[in-house]
């Protein structure tokens, strides 16, 4: 060809080879070898196709047979905020026993110094230990009488100490807040229980009272949240915002670590509004402040949500009946929805009940006829319950549904409360799919669901919970390929990146994992014990473990001194962990170890499910004498 010798070959930065790639391309197919170059890859196929590729400056990693999967991309979940307080969080994420559970928490209760309290903040339920049940408050005011401890359990409630009680200032003179029901004993002093009752925000507001981490202290959180992320196979998410998150205020933190090129995790992150009857103004200000696309590859502006208007919000308890929402709902979301969409913001939108997805979807027709929206992407997120009739109007609007693993960690109660057959499609993802609406999956983390993917992926292809219970049928299953689909090609459609992420093709981001085992062969019960053994982002190892720890960078050292990241890590393993470069190794569990403590009655049987599979024991022993004190 003319001018041939004139053209410079291509040199790669990175190969790998003699791996099991599972491209994630149109055809689904499997490669060998791939080379990385400039962030990007630039071949992948066969081992003498890609080192073609190879000059002396190169380097080559064997990957010894292993399975490689483009990074996954987490659609829904938290990591901002999450990171704000992950090195002050104590998780049972993955802990196999509720004695495991309880030395965790006497271990950290004694190295943890005053005034700071010990926190467990979501990523478990009562069903995953082999006790199936909660602690009591008996258990916990037992194991701390003067460390603050505030335990989290889903968006339903939340188990306090005296100690705590004490440092919130709640006592028997505390009128009962909005949003919630701060139960009390016979002579009106509170015993330590939380309720949700009809939403989460005492949950949210008692759980703002505590300490924070110090500025230096939070840049070093939120890298070592992301270190864990990578850790699980993560290279990209889009943030969802959520409460007491405002913007720009609590995004110094990340806006510091890009600037200082210390992200390890890509981030299209959504607005959330803050203030309720004020939504409106809050993105009126906002459109004038930045816009979407705003940002780099790893740090932008992808739009609007998951929070709209407050008065939209259909709050998930399952122990407690759908919420009705109020008759402002349709003038106040109009408006802001209207906002975006004149102005060309993508946006999403929590909702759980069919009933408020029909609500929603009139308000989103009606704004379409006045300002179309013409392929602004546009979706829901979770629709546990969304029907047939709401998808095709879904699809008819060219919106997606962002799935997450909640029903993992609350199957139980929804069976408890509408039956096993009403939770045969919670959600409906393979009907989503079927008529071609764009589906991404995510965990919701950090304060329902874990953040573990493989969690996620075990949950999608089996369809059961994280204490065994099955809920779907083999049709609302999905195959292992499809199920990582949602978690790669699937999920770049919700932050607009399908032509930069999700497949390991020439061209694209060159972000992937190289798994602990084969994910496409392994058992089903195995998938939620995968991580990644080499995490790359961007051509950049940003985590390396086992034979391949030397390739990791250097060691981030754990702030404070005292937090339970560094005796603990984050999920959980159920084998003694792989050894890293990391100063501090998670301690492998030892199960059968107990901490003996009086346990009474309501503990043990108020979560345990009867033959019939009832929870109906649930709230019935709320008197006993664990809540008198």
């Amino acid at each position: 060809m003319l001018g041939q010798e004139n053209v410079q070959p291509i040199h790669a930065d990175l190969i790998l080879t003699n791996g099991q790639i599972a491209t994630q391309d149109d055809r689904r197919s499997f490669a060998k070898a791939v080379a990385i170059k400039d962030e990007r890859l630039i071949a992948v196929g066969s081992e003498r196709e890609v080192l073609a590729y190879q000059n002396n400056q190169t380097q080559v990693i064997d990957l010894a047979g292993r399975t490689v999967i483009p990074g996954l991309n987490d659609s829904h979940i938290h990591l901002i905020r999450g990171g704000l307080n992950f090195n002050l969080e104590l998780r049972w994420d993955g802990v196999p026993s509720l004695a495991d559970g309880l030395r965790m928490l006497k271990e950290q209760v004694d190295r943890t110094p005053p005034p700071q309290w010990v926190r467990i903040v979501g990523g478990w339920n009562e069903f995953q230990f082999a006790e199936k049940r909660l602690p009591t408050l008996n258990e916990i005011n037992a194991i701390a009488p003067d460390t603050p401890v505030f335990i989290l359990h889903l968006y339903d409630r939340a188990l306090l100490n005296q100690a705590a009680l004490r440092a919130v200032g709640y006592d028997r003179n505390t009128p009962e807040p909005l949003g919630g029901e701060i139960q009390r004993d016979g002579y009106g002093n509170p015993t330590g229980l939380l309720i949700a009752r009809p939403n989460a925000m005492i949950l949210y507001a008692t759980l703002a009272k505590g300490p924070k981490l110090p500025y230096e202290y939070q840049l070093n959180s939120t890298r070592q949240f992301m270190r864990e992320l990578n850790r699980l196979g993560i290279t990209s998410v889009i943030d969802a915002g959520g409460g007491f998150q405002n913007y720009p205020e609590d995004y110094a933190i990340i806006d510091q670590l890009r600037r200082d090129d210390q992200l390890t995790v890509r981030i299209a992150y959504n607005l959330f509004t803050q203030r309720p009857k004020q939504e409106f103004e809050d993105f009126s200000k906002w459109v004038k402040m930045t816009k979407p696309g705003d940002g780099d590859d790893f740090y932008r502006v992808n739009g609007a949500g998951e929070m709209l208007v407050f008065s939209a919000a259909d709050f998930e308890d399952f122990l407690e009946p759908r919420p009705d929402l109020v008759p402002t709902l349709e003038d106040e979301l109009q408006r802001v929805v209207q906002l975006l969409a004149e102005h060309r913001w993508p946006f999403r939108l929590h909702a759980t009940y069919d009933e408020s997805i029909s609500r929603f979807l009139n308000v989103f027709e009606a704004v379409n006829r006045e300002v179309p929206f013409d392929g602004l992407h546009w979706f829901f997120d979770h629709a546990e319950t969304v029907s047939d009739r709401n998808l095709e109007r879904i699809k008819a609007l060219g919106g997606g549904i962002a799935i997450q693993h909640r029903m993992a960690y609350q199957g139980e109660y929804f069976i408890d409360r509408y039956g096993a057959e009403a939770a045969q499609r919670t959600p409906p993802i393979q009907r989503m799919l079927d008529l071609e609406i764009p589906v991404g999956a995510g965990t919701d983390a950090t304060r329902v669901a874990s953040y573990n993917p493989f969690v996620s992926l075990y949950w999608m292809v089996t369809g059961k919970t994280v204490g065994g219970t099955a809920m779907y049928s083999e049709q609302n299953c999905l195959d292992r390929m499809e199920a990582l689909r949602r978690y790669t090609v699937g999920s770049a459609w919700f932050s607009n990146e399908e032509s930069k992420k999700g497949a390991i093709v020439p061209g694209r981001l060159a972000d992937l994992a190289v798994l602990s085992d084969d994910y496409f062969v392994v058992p089903a019960e195995q998938i939620k014990h995968l991580e990644s053994v080499l995490t790359i982002v961007g051509g950049k190892v940003v985590y390396g473990a086992g034979d391949f720890a030397h390739l990791a960078p250097p060691a981030l050292p754990v702030t404070p001194d005292w937090s339970p990241v560094k005796y603990y890590g984050g999920y959980a393993r159920s084998t003694p962990a792989v050894l890293t470069n990391r100063e501090s190794v998670h301690k492998p569990f030892h199960i059968g170890c107990c901490v003996h403590l009086p346990i009474c009655n309501w503990g043990k049987a108020s979560h345990n499910l009867n033959q019939a599979g009832s929870l109906s024991g649930l709230w019935g022993g709320m008197g006993c004498s664990c809540f008198a004190f």
